[in-house]
């Protein structure tokens, strides 16, 4: 795809929030490279703000339930040289069939990812992290779109903060989407106490779905700080900022962290670093059993551990934990 006479793109990225985060530095990487050519973005409506206030975007448009119809009538009126579709499933081709140009779809190695959960047979151990190989979608060469920077989020100039910084910081993202990507609570309220005891401050974030969790180990982690809010992709963002590190599950507030380039410990219990989506360009430590022959069991997280046993998080004790995260904070 040579995008050096074009006009006018679109990149399609509906979900989920962490792969929408992984696309920021390809459209910094494009614009940098092209600076007259125009960006519009269509992503869902609970993700858009991730895209709101970047400078290198002239269109967002958002996808909810009930605006198919009306989405698809907005952007037929504009005309693009080149479509990136990132997401490449039914809905966004869907989206982008109307369109009589050029479509780039990314290649998301679903064969591969069978192969390496039903049978363990791994085709992924070169497996570029995801911002990379959404570049290939541009160009075989898709590096050279990419700098040195990592993820961005442009946040409104009155976010402010919710705390003062008084002493240092650690804060825990205890949740995600699916049970097989979350470390136990026990083990979260056990390190926080461990921290608070060695006089630090903990920091809890998490987004609407989170609140009864971040309530029920505020409870039990003294003096622990529940900054969890309605979705507020702002002020998560801006309040991470207050961290000298954090813990985190592999979730997309995992990546949320990243665009505020804060040190993380990040747990992997069913998933693997092999599907891409380890923390990119920031500085991080990946801490998971690497001795299970049943991981991973899904590239996406499951509701139960299908063995029975969830060893693959069990095994990662509050002490190993917090062992990497001496080594982060001392680095």
């Amino acid at each position: 795809m040579n995008l050096s006479n074009a006009e006018n793109i679109l990149i399609v990225r509906l979900s989920s929030l962490g792969d929408v985060l992984l696309s920021t530095p390809l459209i910094r990487g494009i614009k940098n490279k092209y600076n007259s050519l125009n960006i519009d973005i269509i992503t869902r409506n609970q993700f858009g703000d991730v895209y709101r206030h970047n400078p290198y975007i002239r269109n967002l448009y958002t996808l909810e339930e009930n605006n198919f119809d009306e989405l698809n009538k907005s952007i037929s009126k504009n005309s693009y040289d080149f479509i990136l579709d990132l997401q490449n499933n039914l809905r966004s081709r869907k989206i982008t069939s109307q369109f009589n140009t050029q479509i780039s779809r990314f290649k998301k190695k679903t064969f591969a990812k069978f192969l390496l959960v039903n049978f363990k047979i791994n085709f992924l151990k070169n497996l570029l992290q995801l911002p990379i190989r959404y570049a290939e979608t541009v160009s075989e060469n898709g590096k050279k779109f990419l700098d040195e920077k990592g993820l961005e989020l442009f946040l409104p100039n009155e976010i402010k903060p919710s705390i003062t910084k008084m002493k240092s910081t650690i804060g825990f993202i205890p949740g995600s989407q699916h049970f097989t990507k979350r470390w136990q609570k026990e083990n979260f309220i056990k390190l926080g106490n461990m921290l608070i005891n060695q006089g630090k401050e903990v920091l809890l974030f998490g987004g609407k779905a989170d609140n009864q969790l971040c309530d029920e180990l505020s409870n039990e982690i003294k003096d622990a700080k529940n900054l969890c809010t309605d979705d507020n992709l702002f002020q998560l963002a801006m309040d991470m900022t207050m961290c000298d590190a954090i813990v985190s599950n592999d979730s997309g507030l995992m990546h949320l962290a990243s665009t505020q380039n804060v040190p993380l410990v990040v747990l992997f219990g069913s998933s693997v670093a092999e599907f891409g989506f380890t923390p990119y360009k920031t500085k991080n430590i990946i801490v998971e059993n690497k001795n299970l022959s049943c991981r991973p069991c899904s590239h996406i997280g499951k509701n139960s551990c299908p063995k029975e046993h969830f060893n693959c998080m069990k095994t990662l004790t509050p002490e190993i934990v917090h062992e990497k995260l001496k080594t982060i904070l001392s680095q």
